[in-house]
């Protein structure tokens, strides 16, 4: 296993732990509880932007921007309507 398919699977993971924190976080039924899963969810954010800046930087993680006509497509869309 190369160091790219390890970091693929460390963000992977870390994205998976993300959205278990966000649910137990909205779930969560006493304000203890919902504040130790934002905690989580707050480090493992981090963490998670960490792994995608240094997969950024090596190559690994490549995106794409949006033509400006999607944009303006999806922005009318959503625009209050007057």
């Amino acid at each position: 296993m190369d160091d790219k398919c390890i970091m693929e699977n460390l963000l992977l993971v870390t994205k998976g732990a993300c959205d278990l924190y966000l649910h137990g976080s909205i779930e969560s039924p006493t304000a203890n509880v919902h504040q130790a899963f934002t905690n989580a969810l707050d480090s493992t954010l981090t963490m998670q932007d960490a792994i995608y800046k240094q997969m950024s930087a090596k190559g690994w993680y490549q995106t794409e921007m949006a033509p400006q006509q999607q944009i303006n497509k999806v922005h009318a869309k959503f625009a209050p309507q007057a």
